[in-house]
């Protein structure tokens, strides 16, 4: 059992912790249920075997493993619906950039849902992927530490169109703030809006 799985093993049961099937090529998932919150993890597992090239202002973060975090009514296993299923086509496309690109993922990064970018899906219409340190699971997804290295963990959170813009202008910091602030985390959620009132929309143009 590696590092990775017998900690997480030991936070959440091992009997909450589910290898998915994957093809050749593609990135090896887990899901793992969190009794305490009732959602489930789709993160990645392995990718920390992967040292990205971080700066140097970035040293010690090398290590990483990214996940979403699916509410209850989240059906994982229907595959063919184009509501559901985005989630394990993105967490491959994610994965298989960082490694492909020899680049680096880190808390702030915002990548755009394709080229030109386009919404998830017809209910969840965010069109960007912002990525940041566990928030509503702060305290179950603490860094895994060992003499050789520190394993972190980056939750993808869809933001809208403006949240982006906003980023862009006012800062990673302010973002956050203003999620946290609208009781927003890396819990996905279809039903959400944006944050920003239309004030910062007249701003932009």
């Amino acid at each position: 059992m590696t590092l990775l799985r017998e900690e997480l093993a030991k936070r959440f049961g091992n009997n909450n912790i589910v290898e998915l099937p994957h093809n050749e090529g593609d990135t090896s998932l887990i899901t793992i249920y969190v009794e305490s919150q009732n959602v489930t993890l789709l993160m990645t597992n392995g990718l920390s075997d992967y040292c990205m090239l971080v700066p140097e202002s970035e040293k010690g973060k090398e290590f990483n493993e990214i996940y979403f975090c699916l509410p209850s009514y989240w059906r994982l296993n229907d595959t063919e619906n184009p509501l559901m299923n985005w989630v394990l086509v993105w967490i491959n496309k994610l994965a298989k950039y960082v490694v492909e690109k020899n680049t680096w993922f880190g808390k702030g990064h915002t990548i755009p849902c394709g080229n030109p970018f386009q919404n998830l899906s017809s209910t969840m219409r965010a069109n960007h992927f912002f990525l940041n340190d566990p928030m509503l699971l702060r305290e179950e997804l603490q860094p895994i530490e060992n003499k050789d290295k520190t394993i972190r963990f980056l939750g993808i959170i869809p933001i809208f169109e403006d949240e982006m813009d906003y980023k862009s202008g006012k800062g990673t910091l302010k973002l956050i703030k203003k999620l946290e602030g609208h009781r927003i985390s890396e819990k996905l959620d279809d039903y959400r809006g944006t944050i920003l009132r239309s004030r910062w929309k007249m701003l932009k143009k």
